[in-house]
């Protein structure tokens, strides 16, 4: 360390650049300024949203408390007699949805993965597999979720077949998995073709053979990067977990039908659909911000 000699005492000093690096940052009054302004941006941004939202907010609700038919279906859809009668079903029915979001969820990434690493197999040897993968997505994702469901939930009892279920809830899990497992598929695809191929040449060049390479370079790569829309297709399966009730199964959207069925009012239906709503909210905010997160990420140049 550097000393000075002070001119009246003759003490050393400390250097002034070993001061200045004990010192507090200070930030300069344009950075203050600057700030401010930022602050006081927002702050206005904040508040012109929320009036607008507001007054969105009101200009609705007088449109629709004023329409002709609203004491009507106020009554029809909006009792709270009927509400408070129908929760509890419904939350009973809702355990069956989860069950089915957890089971088929597992099952359709198993199976979109299977399907996608065989879309991309190289050599005219795999041929045959690459065009049966290839036909079963364009044939699922071409056929409607609830005419899969009527075909497999319907369907299959009606053959009496000897071994094979006729559980509404086993039958209408399987058409969801068959219709979400092509969705699926294509999106792994589409991640393990977005990863380069010098990729798999380099892993390639350390000795690992092609299916080394796939596993433990490819794979992990267009995972990552296909996490928000892999999530986003499963908030889609949760909602559309509700379509078992066609075949009977007791799930919230059936326990909502057999009151409705009862009463003639359809409030049972409004809060089925505010529960499965309720249920979706976290798991799109959730996608949200891992797609956010990753776009940092990307911005900054770091892994994705």
């Amino acid at each position: 360390m550097t000393f000075a000699k002070e001119e009246s005492g003759g003490e050393p000093a400390e250097d002034p650049a070993d001061k200045d690096a004990h010192d507090p940052y200070v930030p300069s009054r344009r950075r203050i300024e600057r700030e401010r302004h930022k602050r006081s941006r927002a702050r206005r941004a904040t508040a012109l949203g929320a009036l607008s939202t507001l007054v969105t907010g009101v200009v609705l609700y007088l449109v629709v408390v004023n329409a002709p038919g609203w004491p009507r279906t106020r009554e029809t859809f909006f009792d709270a007699q009927y509400a408070r009668e129908a929760l509890p079903k419904v939350l009973e029915g809702l355990w069956l949805n989860v069950r089915l979001l957890l089971v088929c969820g597992a099952a359709v990434l198993v199976l979109g993965m299977l399907i996608a690493v065989a879309r991309t197999l190289r050599g005219p040897v795999f041929f045959p597999l690459r065009a049966l993968a290839a036909a079963y997505t364009d044939f699922f994702r071409g056929l409607p979720l609830i005419i899969n469901l009527m075909i497999v939930v319907l369907g299959v009892p009606a053959l009496r077949l000897q071994g094979i279920t006729v559980d509404p809830v086993l039958l209408g899990g399987t058409a969801l998995t068959l219709t979400y497992s092509a969705y699926v598929a294509e999106v792994f695809r589409a991640g393990i073709e977005s990863v380069h191929p010098s990729q798999r040449a380099a892993a390639r060049s350390l000795g690992l053979s092609n299916r080394q390479a796939l596993r433990y370079v490819v794979l992990p790569q267009a995972v990552r990067r296909q996490v928000p829309p892999l999530l986003n297709d499963l908030v889609s399966l949760q909602k559309d977990t509700g379509l078992v009730s066609i075949g009977g199964a007791v799930d919230a959207v059936r326990a909502a039908d057999i009151i409705v069925g009862r009463s003639l009012n359809y409030t049972p239906y409004i809060v089925a659909g505010l529960v499965f709503v309720a249920l979706t909210i976290p798991m799109a905010r959730l996608t949200d911000w891992i797609t956010a997160r990753m776009d940092r990420r990307r911005a900054q140049g770091g892994s994705i």
